[in-house]
């Protein structure tokens, strides 16, 4: 791949209806920063929140099944999941029910070496927060989320 094709950045747009209730929870409670923010003609606005460094986790329908087996006791996972890499994961967990997130899972340790937790969120967003344990090793696990 060339340089002037190289993707530079993910960016995942969600539509809401509650645009300050999504604001509040993933700015304010889940603490993503905020990069810019525009407001148009008829009340649009949106607003751009850093997420640090983006991947895109391709997973097959088994792994998936695998995924919320041990993640959420075998609770289905939506089809698109927002994974974030966290330093807490039982603490994150409580602040954002707390901020209204709605609980599938408490955090739990995987096979891969890391603490997930899922939860139906703001946005229509199902959620995985996930802290790495061994933070040795440089090379995430497949199935980290």
């Amino acid at each position: 791949m060339t340089q002037n094709n190289a993707v530079r950045q993910l960016r995942i747009v969600v539509e809401t209806i509650d645009f300050d209730a999504a604001v509040a929870f993933y700015r304010d409670a889940l603490g993503l920063p905020e990069e810019a923010a525009f407001e148009g003609e008829d009340d649009a606005r949106v607003m751009i929140l850093d997420a640090g460094r983006a991947t895109l986790e391709l997973s097959n329908p088994a792994q998936v099944r695998l995924i919320d087996r041990v993640e959420a006791e075998g609770s289905p996972s939506a089809r698109i999941r927002i994974a974030f890499e966290v330093d807490d994961a039982q603490t994150t967990t409580d602040a954002l029910v707390e901020a209204g997130a709605t609980l599938v899972a408490s955090p739990r340790e995987t096979p891969w070496r890391s603490l997930n937790s899922r939860m139906e969120a703001p946005a229509g967003l199902q959620v995985t927060l996930f802290q790495e344990l061994d933070r040795s090793q440089n090379t995430p696990a497949p199935g980290l989320s």
